[in-house]
């Protein structure tokens, strides 16, 4: 053997690796197992517990059933009890386990008997293993107990074994929960002496219980079903570590099972054995229902929703695809999701049957597999002999009464008008009129009403038209096939015309399903934002099903008490009570569940692979479940919702993340922005202040008025520096705002200029100002400090002795300000990038932070006006302000320069 045939499977070990990780963050569950009543578990567990006890360990008493054995009692004492929930039904007191009493006291172990138990209605769910894997997610470990005979798996055999059917089970599922199995084994000799001894039931149930469910072959045979199961179990749990520890061993090869359920009963025997044989081989399973044209009746839809519902519970993936070619549609799945190994009913027609329909399911199944493994597994019930069967290839329609009638009514009116008109039509010309109306019942009413018809017209044509009239004898061989050719063309022709009748119906149907995805799919692509998301959703599901919807999405991870205000289903404090437990756990929950079913509404999370983005209430007008085909398409539009909820919340996230990393980016330039803006008038300042402390320069005027002269221009730089920060500020934040008043744009600009002075003495300025400007309503001091911002530009990233001028005018509506320098221009890849925060044009001297175009452009747009920038045509870098004039002016005043 080389090392690569010693190696895990890949695939098993990442299974075992995912199972520890899934283990991890939720309690034990450790198993009492036995193979009937009275073998002694709960004594097994309550003597564990005590134990644990006096080691310390926090052990609480959640529900148990001593059924007053004084030495079961006894190991009660010492252990902490906590109250049960009291339930009132009908007039009776029920007792049952309180769980949120048991979630808050949060103890480390927590004693539940009888797993399989039913909880009396009005419970949070509707069976005890449900509370306890409750228990298990929150991290609370579970000691509880249970007998081999309520495993879901194993009912078909206990049944076979006792003759008695056990409808308290649990699925196979919670062995995955299952951390250890402790057997409490005894012979059934000993257990048949505990019963007789009365230590088990009370004395008049003795007798009963010995002579029926406690026989030696039955206790036998269930002893060996839960060492088997326990062995079973075991072995699993080798074979996980044996994975995880690389410890080399007989790998298993990877199975794949497929069962094809159909709306039988029969079909729950056969996932309970897909189930069963999946669990020996480690292997995934599959539950496969094929649809086709033919309509299924409300206990056809009831039976399938069950069995599929059954297989979802065992753990299997359930897959549903449409096709009148059941066998072809079966081999394509299997070999498109990999099957090994098709698990199917054994068929229970008879020869005949089986004959006209062109062989079994079994026979096709077998012929077209390939390599695929078939099991065929015998159902509960045989076929009586005696019964009535229906030889001819037709699927029955179920159609009532009154459409049966209906058919007869046509036949019986046609013939009645044929008959009439006898001396002017042949008996060939009433045969295909007859055909003629079985054609059209098998269109408009059905298949079963098609047959009748054919029948009756076949009869009534032979009787009324065919020689001689009024018997039944037939006179001519060639008018006795004839007949016979016309049953046949009529039972045929109308069985294919109903047939083509119910795939138009089924096409229909299923392009009005797709219609409604592509529908639901399209407008929530389109949508926005997330208002327009939960509207489409909201209105499609409501339009689809009928029904009334909320949808809760959470706020900071809490689901909030009020549903969408878009929702149109109102939500009291015992739905939002449902809605919360769903969104939590991440379940359905509510009405047709088995988790408070109590409630008027289902109540589905909005899950995702990463996370539950939110919880949907739907609530139907109709008082009977939806059927399967309509409960998968609802499945297929909450899991559409959830995907485009979730991508808007990370469309949000993205902005956030966005906006977050901008907002470092600016605090990151500002921080060195400013420090550097700092730095240099400090500096200045501080070797002014020095220079005027030294005796040296106290005497003399020049040095003395130079070193002031420093500390002034220094100070209106970090002044400058101070108000653009504060304006910068107020522009962020949406307060900005302006005290306009009618300003003479010409003043605006002179009182600029005389603020920034000293600085464009060594930039030659000519001044082009219009002197009949009209007045304009401006924020006098805002709109200075543009201009101050403009020029302060001018002055850092033009060099010295740099020519500029000013030009002001009108423009129709608006008025034009231009601030032009004779410098060198700016790059054109940077003239859309000048207005940007904190940006300067690369290769330009130190000096500035960045902010006052940027500033400058928030104040223009603010006054409705625009800022641009463009390089001359003759060079250098010219700046437009155009402000609106607005409405009426007073007159125009002379302007101050």
């Amino acid at each position: 053997m080389t090392n690569d045939d010693a190696r895990p499977d890949p695939d098993y070990l990442l299974a075992a690796i995912q199972k520890t990780t899934v283990r991890k963050g939720r309690g034990k569950l450790k198993l009492f197992l036995g193979m009937a009543a009275g073998v002694g578990k709960t004594y097994a567990m309550l003597d564990s517990a005590q134990r644990l006890h006096t080691e310390g360990i926090d052990v609480v008493v959640g529900y148990v059933e001593t059924h007053r054995r004084p030495e079961t009692d006894a190991l009660l004492v010492g252990l902490s009890a906590l109250p049960r929930r009291q339930i009132d039904y009908r007039g009776a007191r029920l007792e049952e386990m309180d769980i949120d009493a048991i979630l808050a006291r949060r103890p480390e172990i927590v004693l539940v008997d009888e797993l399989a138990h039913t909880n009396a209605p009005e419970s949070r769910h509707v069976k005890r293993y449900q509370d306890v894997i409750e228990l298990l997610e929150a991290g609370i470990t579970v000691y509880t107990t249970m007998n081999v005979q309520h495993f879901e798996s194993r009912v078909d055999a206990v049944r076979q074994i006792t003759g008695i059917t056990v409808h308290e089970t649990v699925p196979d599922s919670i062995l995955d929960y299952v951390t250890e199995i402790e057997l409490i084994d005894l012979s059934p000799e000993d257990l048949r002496k505990r019963l007789a001894e009365g230590r088990v039931y009370v004395p008049d149930k003795v007798e009963t219980a010995i002579t029926n469910f406690f026989r030696t072959g039955n206790l036998t045979a269930l002893r060996e079903m839960a060492l088997r199961l326990t062995a079973e179990h075991v072995d699993h749990q080798l074979q996980d570590y044996m994975e995880v520890k690389r410890i080399a061993g007989p790998w298993k090869s990877g199975e794949r099972l497929m069962v094809a359920v159909s709306p039988s009963p029969f079909a729950e025997k056969l996932i309970r054995w897909t189930r069963r044989i999946a669990y020996n081989l480690e292997a995934p399973w599959l539950a496969v229902y094929v649809q086709s044209s033919r309509a299924l009746t409300a206990k056809e839809n009831a039976g399938l929703a069950q069995n599929l519902a059954l297989a979802r519970e065992l753990g299997a993936e359930v897959i549903t695809a449409a096709g009148e070619d059941v066998v072809g549609t079966l081999v394509r799945l299997a070999q498109q999701q990999n099957v090994t190994q098709i698990v199917v009913g054994k068929p229970l027609q008879n020869r005949w049957q089986t004959l006209l329909r062109g062989g079994s399911l079994v026979d096709a199944l077998l012929r077209r597999s390939g390599n695929i493994d078939i099991y065929v597994i015998t159902g509960d019930e045989t076929a009586n002999p005696t019964a009535p069967t229906v030889i001819l290839p037709l699927s029955p329609r179920h159609s009532t009464p009154r459409q049966y009638v209906l058919a007869l009514a046509i036949v019986i009116g046609i013939a009645a008008v044929d008959y009439l008109l006898r001396d002017y039509i042949g008996y060939f010309t009433v045969g295909l009129t007859e055909i003629l109306a079985v054609l059209l019942i098998a269109i408009y009413i059905g298949r079963g009403p098609a047959f009748l018809a054919a029948m009756i017209s076949a009869i009534s044509w032979n009787f009324l038209f065919i020689e001689p009239r009024f018997t039944f004898i037939i006179s001519q061989q060639q008018d006795v096939l004839l007949v016979s050719l016309y049953f046949i063309i009529a039972l045929f022709a109308g069985n294919m015309t109903a047939r083509l009748r119910l795939q138009e119906r089924q096409a229909r149907y299923n392009a009005e399903r797709t219609m409604a995805l592509y529908a639901l799919a399209h407008e929530t692509a389109t949508a926005v934002n997330m208002a327009d998301v939960l509207r489409t959703a909201i209105d499609q599901i409501g339009r689809v099903f009928t029904a009334e919807v909320a949808i809760l999405l959470p706020e900071g991870g809490i689901l909030p008490r009020t549903p969408h205000p878009l929702s149109t289903l109102p939500i009291d404090d015992k739905e939002f009570g449902v809605a919360l437990w769903s969104f939590e756990k991440g379940k359905p929950a509510g009405r047709f569940t088995d988790t408070l079913p109590f409630s008027s509404a289902v109540y589905m999370p909005l899950r995702t692979p990463n996370r539950t983005v939110g919880v949907i209430g739907i609530r139907t007008r109709q008082t009977d479940r939806l059927s399967f085909d309509q409960e998968v398409l609802l499945e297929t539009f909450i899991s559409q919702v959830a995907l485009v909820v979730e991508r808007e919340l990370l469309d949000e996230a993205a902005a956030q993340a966005a906006m977050l990393q901008e907002s470092e980016r600016l605090y990151t330039t500002l921080l060195n922005s400013i420090s550097h803006e700092l730095r240099t008038p400090l500096a200045t300042i501080s070797g002014a202040a020095s220079g005027l402390s030294d005796p040296q320069t106290s005497h003399n005027e020049h040095a003395h008025s130079t070193l002031i002269n420093d500390i002034q221009e220094a100070a209106d730089r970090l002044n400058h520096l101070v108000e653009n920060l504060l304006d910068m500020s107020r522009l962020d934040s949406g307060k900005l705002h302006l005290k306009r008043e009618w300003c003479d744009l010409n003043e605006v600009i002179g009182v600029a200029l005389q603020r920034m002075a000293r600085r464009l003495a060594r930039h030659p300025l000519t001044l082009k100002l219009s002197p009949t400007l009209p007045l304009i309503q401006l924020d006098f001091v805002l709109m200075e400090q543009v201009f101050v911002n403009l020029l302060n530009n001018l002055c850092n990233y033009t060099p010295e002795g740099t020519a500029a001028d000013i030009t002001t005018s009108i423009d129709g509506s608006a008025l034009l300000t231009t601030l032009r320098d004779y410098g060198r221009g700016v790059p054109e890849g940077a003239l859309g990038k000048l207005f940007e925060k904190f940006y300067r044009v690369p290769g330009t001297a130190t000096g500035g932070s960045g902010l006052g175009l940027s500033i400058s452009q928030g104040i223009v747009e603010a006054h409705e006006g625009t800022l641009t920038a463009r390089n001359a045509t003759m060079g250098g870098l010219e700046l437009t302000i155009r402000l609106p004039l607005g409405g009426d002016a007073p007159p125009v005043r002379e302007a101050a320069l």
